[in-house]
């Protein structure tokens, strides 16, 4: 179902690819909506559990995308570098495939707070009280992942 990566010499393992979805802090989320047109956004995320985790307004092109088509891809890119006499770039990337579905009660929270850990450190209990006051104008969703793959140029 999946192809397989065309540059193998630059492909790295499944272990290494959600170490990279656990370092970055932005990735492009890509849906296809019901005029056929690919629809990237770029967003905040959460890899915990084996998922990737988003929260976002009630409404809005994604959401709508995936209403009609919930097959989406992910991407991530970190360590971006021009490696201008090899006439390339360095890089790490990973992409994830799956399915995206609503999450709520208990798994919300948690990616709420997996969330605050990841870019809020300092002021979880803050953050508890935010995600508490707009929880009603926000969704949370999950990407069960189907298929990940990454690759790397040093």
């Amino acid at each position: 179902m999946f192809k397989e990566m065309r540059r193998k010499g630059r492909q790295i393992s499944a272990e290494e690819a959600v170490e990279i979805l656990n370092k970055c802090h932005y990735g492009v989320l890509s849906t296809v909506g019901e005029n056929g047109y690919a629809y990237g956004v770029p967003l905040s995320y959460v890899y915990a559990d084996g998922k990737v985790y988003i929260h976002c307004a009630l409404s809005g092109h994604k959401l709508e995308n995936i209403e009609y088509n919930n097959k989406v891809s992910f991407c991530v890119v970190d360590g971006v570098e021009a490696l201008p006499d090899k006439f390339s770039t360095k890089y790490e990337s990973v992409i994830v495939f799956g399915r995206v579905e609503g999450v709520t009660g208990e798994e919300s929270y948690s990616a709420h707070i997996e969330l605050l850990k990841k870019y809020s450190s300092d002021y979880v209990e803050e953050g508890k009280e935010y995600f508490e006051k707009a929880k009603e104008r926000t969704k949370t969703f999950k990407i069960n992942i189907e298929h990940i793959t990454g690759k790397k140029r040093a």
